[in-house]
């Protein structure tokens, strides 16, 4: 049996899908007995121009990186014909991929790519499975983003799901909105997103290098880790900067990208804001220590986004032992979860005078601090570490061979 997998972005590629999409793809390749390949573009998430090479085998796994026009996400039009022009050539690598029982495994960048993986895999006789990450267009319509034919789109992504051998979601959440289209309860599965435990692990901060560097010694650190984009509130943890200027020892800190950065940082000047401090993305090999530079980690997601996203950021958060404090929706994916597991704090969007109170608490109260912070290192060892999620996946997949 061969295992396809369809994604824009991959390795060595550092966002968020191309990453989890790497452990999976390098952990199913370890089995000398399966084929493992993966159909991707030759670009970077954060460089359009990158022009990664076309074929290479990878840990096992076979790379086909296809021919896309490179815009860029800048230029809206321009990402569109980044998206039809990856809809073409990857759709092209499938057909010449794919064979008789072999299973395509379609990620959700870019979006509807399940539509054609769909289409091919019925031609040739394979089976697809959907891997939904986010779902289009109902994110675009809860960003006030207009898209043409919305409804029509909708039609076709919810076909190509029910006809999938079987649609992977991330939550519970999410499993509800699935359910809501019409996705039979035997074609749905749920498989949160990860992290590796063993690269992030709870690291003091006397031998965190990072703490030093960055000139945070003797700081209460209330850290972002990962992409902040359109899906995520930034105006609360603004407010709740303003409200704290006489903490000196409180520094927000960003470590990161995305759409928001830029606006973020501006909005940080025009406040003079100097508790707000930035750094760039780290590479995976100071991941650890760079998410256990925080004392807490904070992280947001709309609540109309709810069940169309789960933020990933919030495992590894999980993974360096810190409490989460959220902003969002308290019955959402990622409240629910630091509720089950009494791991860390939501409060709504806007309620910044409520998040100010929740650092404050969390700051002066170190025990409390330390207990979360071993019950999120539990929560993930228990049920989100990239070992746990590929087994589960690797479970599916074999049933799926089988069927």
């Amino acid at each position: 049996m061969k295992i396809i997998f369809v994604n824009r972005f991959f390795y060595p590629d550092h966002s968020a899908t191309s990453q989890i999409l790497g452990d999976l793809a390098f952990h199913m390749g370890r089995n000398p007995d399966r084929e493992v390949c993966v159909v991707t573009s030759r670009q970077r998430y954060d460089e359009p121009g990158a022009g990664l090479a076309a074929r290479e085998t990878v840990q096992g796994v076979a790379i086909h990186r296809v021919w896309t026009t490179s815009f860029g996400r800048g230029w809206l039009p321009g990402r569109a014909l980044d998206y039809l022009s990856f809809y073409a050539s990857a759709g092209i690598a499938l057909w010449r991929l794919a064979r008789r029982g072999d299973i395509v495994v379609a990620e959700t960048d870019p979006p509807l790519i399940s539509v054609v993986a769909g289409v091919v895999a019925r031609l040739r006789g394979a089976k697809l499975v959907n891997w939904v990450q986010d779902a289009f267009p109902e994110v675009a319509h809860a960003l006030g983003v207009r898209v043409p034919f919305a409804k029509r789109l909708q039609a076709l992504r919810n076909r190509s799901m029910r006809s999938a051998e079987m649609n992977v979601v991330l939550g519970e959440r999410m499993a509800e909105w699935a359910r809501a289209q019409g996705i039979p309860e035997q074609r749905l599965a749920v498989i949160p997103n990860w992290a590796d435990g063993g690269a992030i692990r709870r690291v003091a901060h006397a031998g965190n290098p990072l703490r030093q560097e960055w000139e945070l010694e003797g700081k209460f650190v209330v850290a972002y880790s990962g992409n902040l984009g359109r899906a995520h509130d930034f105006e609360t943890l603004l407010d709740a900067a303003e409200r704290l200027r006489g903490e000196p020892d409180i520094v927000f800190l960003f470590i990161g990208g995305g759409h928001h950065r830029t606006l973020l940082e501006a909005a940080v000047r025009e406040r003079n804001l100097a508790s707000v401090r930035f750094a760039p993305y780290q590479p995976r090999e100071r991941l650890g220590d760079s998410l256990g530079v925080a004392d807490v980690h904070w992280m947001s997601l709309f609540p109309a986004l709810e069940g169309l996203i789960v933020p990933s950021k919030v495992y590894g958060a999980l993974a360096a032992g810190r409490p989460v404090l959220m902003v969002g929706d308290v019955d959402g994916e990622i409240g629910r979860l630091l509720e089950r597991h009494e791991c860390g704090m939501t409060v709504g969007p806007g309620q910044g005078l409520e998040f100010a109170s929740a650092v404050m608490r969390l700051r002066d109260a170190p025990e409390m601090r330390e207990i979360m912070g071993r019950r999120a290192r539990e929560a993930f060892e228990a049920h989100y570490s990239r070992d746990r999620g590929c087994m589960a996946w690797e479970r599916l997949l074999t049933t799926a061979e089988g069927r």
